[in-house]
């Protein structure tokens, strides 16, 4: 997939990633998957066990998408509430994506494992932003550049220590 991607224009790096991970991963719970209640798997662990949650799969389309040559400035992941049964629902969960910023002030795409398709921040209702970070920073609100540091994020940390273990560049 990464050979096909690396000379498509950036629309068609997001579709071809988000596509190959949605069909190729299937979505399993970190306790089934990792006997955790919580675990942030590296791009090799999600691929070796064809498994993961909602973060891995967020995790191994940021760093695919980064390795194809989109900027991390232009990609977040995105912890969200996300409502169960459609935007008119009152049940929520937590949930992550990764949004896709074509310029800084520009309306996110987001590429998530529950749809196939790419839709921008505006039509998913049923997802409601609390957070979002990159390699750079933690972002709050509409904040275009990083009001914390990523390091504040023990699992993120964890997983980086973990792909640098692997032999993965990260930065």
């Amino acid at each position: 997939m990464t050979n096909d991607a690396r000379n498509v224009a950036e629309p068609d790096k997001l579709k071809r990633v988000n596509d190959f991970f949605n069909r190729r991963v299937q979505f399993s719970d970190d306790q089934t998957v990792w006997s955790a209640a919580d675990y942030w798997a590296t791009p090799i662990e999600t691929i070796g066990k064809g498994a993961g949650d909602c973060e891995d799969f967020a995790i191994i389309k940021y760093f695919s998408l980064k390795e194809l040559g989109v900027a991390k400035e232009k990609l977040r992941l995105t912890y969200v509430k996300a409502k169960i049964g459609g935007a008119s629902s009152n049940i929520s969960q937590a949930h992550m994506v990764l949004t896709y910023y074509a310029t800084a002030d520009a309306e996110p795409l987001v590429l998530d494992n529950l749809l196939n398709d790419i839709r921008p921040a505006s039509r998913r209702p049923d997802l409601t932003p609390v957070f979002s970070f990159n390699s750079d920073g933690i972002f709050t609100g509409a904040a275009a550049q990083p009001t914390g540091p990523v390091d504040k994020l023990s699992r993120w940390k964890d997983l980086i220590s973990k792909m640098k273990a692997e032999g993965y560049e990260t930065d």
